[in-house]
């Protein structure tokens, strides 16, 4: 069955200047969003979706044109990243549900972006571009829900750093959300995750093309983010199913770097996903992120000093959650979401917390959608 033809929608935020965490200041945003299902007469019945780091708004369906993305919105993104999980009788029903997600500020997908062109010099932002934190996601979400009325949400729901952006939202506009579902994500970015993340941001700093983050007018920093994509790629997918991919994906590469030869299929198949990487992402726009991702603590984030206070906002409100943990999951361990429902417990929100046996690793989460269905159809509907 062909998925149904969805068009990409730019909403320009232009009222009111963009102050960032940061204190920077962007006189207007654009904000790239596509939506399924139909708002109800008092709008009730909307749900937030947030994506993972390199994912895009584009969760459910096919685009085959985005002109906003330029040459990045290759095949591969043509597809919904979410298709078996978004439509009638499916875990986002949208027989009953509104669903709405946004291409992140800072993105490269439709969104203002390093890419962007700054009105004030008719050149990309590119080194210029404000750094970003999680709340500024969460306050450009939020006027995207003012502007289709939304005043309190059925439901938000995100997987991996949309479950950071997820957990934010709710517990910097409690009032505004009743339902929360963070899927295979945390509540602090990990002293391990920080580490895999600076050696990312290191192989883009380091590629002679970078200049600084000012390469719109020349080459490219491919090699650097093609090497960063490799480093996240293995904490994404378990190494069972690297091998099984790479022995299924045979590759007769003789590819040689300046001295070194590829010499099997594992490393052959890295490469591949680096190079496929290059031709869909920015690498201004990767650093954005995982440096957002980088600095997450959902306390700091909030405003608040302790785990008890981020999530007392959340019983005040009376939140249910649902937080899933895959217990194959190399990115985001199942020990941090156990952290967070022991907050939620600490501050007796009502909680439920699933374990997604699972050999996929992180991704899980896009491949499996009969593990999560049944828990979030449930979740949706108490």
């Amino acid at each position: 069955m062909t998925p149904e033809t969805t068009i990409t929608k730019i909403l320009k935020l232009d009222d009111k200047p963009f102050l960032f965490g940061s204190g920077e200041v962007l006189p207007s945003i654009d904000v790239a969003y596509e939506t399924w299902g139909e708002l109800n007469a008092d709008k009730s019945n909307a749900i937030l979706l947030s994506h993972a780091l390199s994912g895009s708004h584009h969760a459910c369906g096919y685009n085959p044109d985005l002109p906003e993305a330029t040459a990045r919105w290759s095949d591969e993104l043509h597809h919904g990243w979410w298709n078996d999980f978004i439509g009638s009788g499916k875990a986002l029903d949208t027989d009953k549900f509104f669903i709405i997600s946004a291409n992140y500020l800072g993105g490269c997908y439709g969104s203002t972006g390093p890419a962007s062109i700054d009105p004030e010099t008719g050149k990309a932002y590119g080194s210029r571009f404000p750094h970003l934190a999680m709340s500024d996601q969460v306050r450009m979400q939020a006027r995207l829900l003012d502007h289709f009325g939304v005043d309190v949400l059925h439901a938000a729901i995100g997987p991996s750093v949309g479950g950071l952006i997820t957990l934010s939202f709710a517990t910097i506009f409690p009032e505004r959300v009743k339902r929360v579902i963070p899927i295979a994500s945390g509540m602090k970015t990990t002293v391990l995750n920080r580490l895999i993340l600076f050696e990312q941001i290191l192989a883009i700093e380091n590629d002679s093309h970078f200049n600084g983050g000012d390469y719109y007018d020349g080459s490219s920093p491919d090699y650097g983010l093609a090497l960063a994509r490799m480093i996240s790629h293995k904490t994404f997918v378990h190494l069972d199913a690297i091998e099984r991919r790479a022995r299924q994906e045979v590759r007769q590469d003789s590819e040689t770097l300046a001295w070194y030869q590829v010499q099997d299929t594992f490393q052959s198949y890295m490469l591949h996903q680096g190079k496929k990487f290059v031709q869909r992402f920015d690498a201004n726009t990767y650093l954005r992120i995982i440096d957002m991702w980088s600095r997450y603590d959902a306390c700091r984030e909030a405003g608040v000093e302790t785990v008890k206070e981020l999530f007392d906002r959340c019983a005040k409100h009376g939140h249910k959650f649902l937080v899933f943990s895959i217990d194959s999951d190399f990115c985001f361990y199942p020990e941090e979401q156990a952290e967070i429902v022991t907050g939620l417990e600490g501050s007796d929100v009502e909680t439920m917390h699933i374990t997604v046996h699972s050999d996929k690793g992180h991704d899980s989460f896009l491949l499996e959608p009969a593990l999560y269905t049944p828990h979030i159809a449930y979740a949706l509907s108490s």
